[in-house]
């Protein structure tokens, strides 16, 4: 169709060095994730882990079954408060990490967009007579994917939201829960 080999061989290395970016970008931000919740994970276990101590001296040093069971019934509470925190630190980490992903690949798909209609508009220029209609389809096409890309990215953010508003309508809803048997426990 056109004879600019050398126009596309640069795009072509262009669009894998744009790709390769986009690939090192996502995995950097994968690894901070994973490194965020590695480091709640740990600080979750020690905390638990010296919470459970203290809790079992107090269930030891209970003097009678009456105050076993109120010990018990007291930790009820913090004890789900703590799982919930746990809870939306982790929902909070997933929705950075999902948006820093979203950000990465939107910048990386709009500087491919850049260079490829950079390429269709030197291509056009130099086009020979009668390449009207290939050039038309080449600009239909890009058009017709920015346009698919817009509306999945749209509908991803739409899920993303969602899925966020029904985590913390969950949230709110054990956090009622457990005051309530708190509560409850504590009568």
């Amino acid at each position: 169709m056109f004879a600019f080999p050398e126009q596309f061989s640069n795009a072509t290395k262009a669009n894998l060095e744009s790709q390769f970016a986009l690939f090192s970008a996502l995995t950097s931000k994968t690894f901070e994730g994973v490194e965020k919740l590695v480091e709640l994970n740990i600080s979750t276990t020690k905390a638990a882990l010296e919470n459970s101590s203290a809790t079992a001296r107090q269930l030891l040093a209970a003097k009678d079954a009456q105050e076993f069971l109120s010990l018990s019934a007291a930790q009820a509470q913090p004890s789900a408060e703590k799982a919930l925190s746990y809870g939306r630190q982790v929902a909070s980490i997933a929705a950075d990490t999902g948006a820093e992903f979203s950000k990465a690949a939107e910048s990386q798909i709009a500087e491919v967009n850049r260079k490829v209609i950079s390429l269709v508009d030197e291509v056009t220029r130099n086009a020979p007579a009668g390449s009207e209609t290939y050039v038309s389809a080449i600009k239909t096409a890009i058009s017709n994917a920015n346009a698919g890309y817009e509306q999945f990215s749209k509908t991803a953010k739409q899920a993303r939201e969602a899925v966020e508003n029904n985590v913390n309508a969950a949230v709110s809803q054990f956090t009622q829960a457990a005051g309530k048997a708190g509560v409850a426990a504590a009568a």
